[in-house]
């Protein structure tokens, strides 16, 4: 018996598969993790890997990003440390070295284990 794939929360195609911990879908060539649908768990702020994010964390900054109305750029690779989860679109409220406070999106950012 075969279980039922939920469609992809990006593109909604219903032609996601499995692999290992992680759903595919393979027309837009987004990844997310596969849970259990635990309420708690799905409203938990995720960086782009999956690894759940808390006030506190240390992440860094996976590629390059332009900040609107300035021509400063947060290179990939920047660290930021002390990180305060918020709601909304940017669900990461944070102080970047050089640049200052800023919001976030958490699919740009990966967890630092230290």
């Amino acid at each position: 018996m075969t279980d039922i794939l939920p469609p992809c929360p990006e593109c909604s195609s219903a032609f996601t598969y499995q692999v290992d911990a992680l759903l595919m879908c393979p027309e837009c060539g987004h990844e997310w993790a596969a849970t259990g649908g635990d309420a708690a768990e799905a409203a938990a702020v995720r960086d782009s890997v999956g690894n759940v994010l808390v006030d506190g964390d240390t992440v860094t900054v996976i590629k390059d990003l332009k900040l609107k109305g300035s021509s400063s750029v947060i290179k990939v690779g920047t660290k930021v440390r002390g990180i305060r989860l918020v709601e909304g679109d940017h669900d990461i409220d944070c102080k970047v070295p050089g640049i200052g406070q800023i919001g976030l999106k958490s699919q740009f950012v990966k967890k630092v284990v230290e």
